[in-house]
């Protein structure tokens, strides 16, 4: 099983161009900054981490010239009729905002809690699920001793010393204090994270800033897909995983929360399944962020071109130059309530009678659903969202 899934993982999520990691003379505008807001927590005023105060420890960290998040992001458009256009991808020159990304399950390091050197699948995941942020975020992306892909199957090595298997969250939440302290200047952030990642950032919601005022308020929204935030039911919008950050619920809403787990609509989750369940009483949340109101709606995938073909001949598919695709009218998601589960339906409306891919990859087994894929079919809508809450939350 963990073979195959590495393999799967290894195709999906491939660097299509990995910069080399190099240590910055200069980080930007993110010099030190002087004192936070009074209002922050102790933990969060001057605090300096032995760790993130090094940039090597970073996947992304602005103002340096080589970063995963600074790789070519333009897509090929894939029509149903087999044409394609060019779209072009442009960072913001000043982006108003900072997106806080935590990656999912994907170290391929034989102990049970990877280390803190990055790999290929690392640097993969963020330019896969938050490099496109780009346009409106600052990303920043920790390294941080997650849980191994042999960790989740038990056939890791144990830790070395010095490596608790709690690292992973103590990382992550260092990390995070040490942008708060030293790098935001109190401008507002997205958190956003998949799988582990996910979990670990709902983890730190509820224990730095849910019942904080002074991050509460900076919180532009949350992008938790992928893991369970769960509510009370089906028509509330908040208690449970957190007890003041809402769902979100309309284009540009701050403060709240974009979360979801899909599913094929010809495959709906098993008993069995891992996600799209509660961690507690009541149901887990879903949040289609191509519709946040609850619709169902087109979504705008992005996908490597060394994970999918996009025509249904090979040959045509190799005559596409750049390393990002999308399908338009190709992928349909919609929220549903059902079985004992909250999912992300997804509808593939493929058509065999055309040139263009038929269908996308992203399935492990029936209890996994499209977890692999959750983020890249919803990219170009995460993104939009982005962009909404940032005009929303700079008024």
């Amino acid at each position: 099983m963990i073979r195959a899934m590495r393999r799967l993982i290894t195709c999906l999520l491939a660097a299509c161009c990995l910069a080399v990691l190099a240590a910055p003379t200069v980080v930007g505008a993110d010099t030190p900054a002087t004192d936070p807001a009074p209002a922050l927590p102790a933990a969060y005023q001057h605090h300096h981490s032995a760790i993130y105060n090094n940039p090597a420890h970073w996947l992304c960290l602005p103002g340096r010239t080589t970063d995963p998040c600074g790789v070519n992001l333009d897509a090929t458009v894939v029509n149903a009729d087999g044409t394609t256009s060019l779209q072009k991808h442009t960072a913001a020159a000043h982006p108003p905002i900072d997106c806080f990304y935590v990656y999912p399950t994907i170290s391929s390091d034989p102990t049970v809690n990877s280390d803190l050197v990055p790999g290929p699948q690392e640097a993969s995941a963020v330019q896969q699920q938050a490099a496109r942020l780009n346009s409106t975020c600052r990303v920043y992306a920790p390294v941080y001793r997650q849980r191994t892909l042999a960790g989740l199957f038990g056939t890791a090595r144990p830790n070395p010393p010095g490596r608790p298997e709690t690292a992973g969250y103590t990382d992550v939440v260092d990390a995070f204090r040490q942008y708060v302290a030293n790098y935001s200047h109190g401008r507002g952030f997205v958190l956003i994270g998949h799988s582990q990642g996910a979990g670990v950032l709902s983890r730190l919601i509820a224990s730095e800033i849910d019942n904080v005022p002074a991050l509460r308020s900076r919180l532009v929204s949350a992008i938790l897909v992928g893991t369970s935030v769960t509510v009370p039911s089906k028509t509330a919008v908040v208690g449970g995983t957190f007890q003041h950050i809402p769902l979100c619920r309309r284009t540009g809403q701050i403060g709240c929360v974009i979360t979801f787990a899909s599913f094929r609509s010809t495959a709906p989750p098993p008993s069995n399944s891992f996600f799209g369940r509660p961690n507690g009483p009541g149901i887990a949340g879903c949040t289609n962020p191509a519709a946040l109101g609850g619709s169902a709606a087109e979504l705008t995938p992005y996908f490597s071109t060394t994970a999918v073909h996009a025509l249904t001949s090979a040959a045509a598919s190799a005559q596409i130059h750049t390393k990002w695709v999308t399908f338009p009218n190709f992928l349909k998601g919609q929220c549903v309530v059902k079985g004992g589960f909250s999912y992300l339906r997804i509808t593939v409306q493929g058509n065999p009678a055309d040139p263009r891919v038929d269908n996308i990859p992203g399935d492990i087994t029936p209890m996994w659903g499209l977890h692999l894929v959750d983020l890249n079919m919803t990219q170009g809508n995460v993104e939009a969202e982005v962009a909404a809450e940032a005009r929303t939350y700079l008024g």
